[in-house]
């Protein structure tokens, strides 16, 4: 059976502004983003949940994304915001490039796809999904956020959203100092985001756009609901469309981006 990753052991590698997070390990469970958002009634402070491993984990528009024990690294982060829930649009773009920015400390550079995927040399290696919770008293601001990452190391298939890349470089790491380094990475951009909402992550995502003035189209349950030629996000997190009629700003919501042809 495989053990948990060691609470202390990440902590003790952790910076200053991931101090705050309560750490909780699990050698395996259904969903961490799922588990957290059944305990967020009783959280006091971020949490972070990390599982070896998940038989129920998820992916965007409710897609599955299964973990095997050392071939992924996956794990959740309840995080409380103070903005309101329509402040959040950019969130899943700010945390790519946050993730973006630590692996590239380990020599791995990734490109965005927007609005929530990673990818090493166009293949996936790794997704974002966020779910948030309102206050229960009506009276109350601010919001929780659910961040639920997963990476891919080794295998090269680990769901049906069609994960083609893997990272076995970071194998060799220790991965508790690796979920250390990329939970204080999140810390920083959670922090930065809450004071200054997605502006300031606008460019550092948009240097790593994956499909920078390229022609895609996206999807809604497989029906192609716009094309055009794609040109980055703006200070929002939209993403921006040069088609025949102009310039158009694109909400995530349930959409699929894919190149054209493809």
């Amino acid at each position: 059976m495989t053990s948990p990753l060691s609470a202390p052991r990440i902590a003790a590698h952790l910076r200053s502004s991931a101090q705050q997070v309560d750490i909780r390990s699990v050698a395996s469970t259904g969903s961490t983003n799922a588990d957290l958002l059944a305990q967020l009634d009783r959280l006091t402070q971020p949490t972070l949940l990390v599982a070896s491993s998940q038989s129920a984990g998820r992916g965007r528009a409710g897609r599955s994304w299964q973990s095997a024990p050392g071939a992924s690294l996956t794990f959740s982060l309840a995080w409380p915001f103070r903005r309101p829930l329509h402040q959040l649009i950019g969130l899943p773009l700010a945390v790519g490039v946050g993730i973006a920015e630590v692996l590239e400390s380990f020599d791995l550079p990734l490109q965005l796809k927007w609005p929530n995927d990673l990818l090493r040399d166009g293949r996936k290696v790794g997704g974002v999904l966020i779910e948030t919770a309102a206050p229960t008293d009506p009276h109350a601001v601010g919001c929780w956020a659910v961040i639920g990452i997963g990476l891919n190391l080794l295998l090269p298939e680990l769901s049906d959203e069609g994960v083609a890349a893997a990272m076995p470089e970071l194998v060799r790491v220790e991965p508790e100092l690796l979920l250390a380094e990329l939970l204080s990475g999140l810390a920083d951009t959670l922090l930065q985001f809450e004071q200054s909402g997605f502006g300031i992550f606008r460019e550092r995502w948009n240097r790593r756009h994956a499909y920078a003035g390229q022609p895609v189209v996206l999807l809604d349950h497989g029906r192609v609901v716009r094309q055009g030629v794609a040109q980055g996000v703006d200070a929002s997190g939209y993403l921006l469309l040069q088609t025949g009629s102009g310039l158009l700003p694109v909400m995530a919501g349930d959409v699929s981006l894919r190149l054209q042809g493809a």
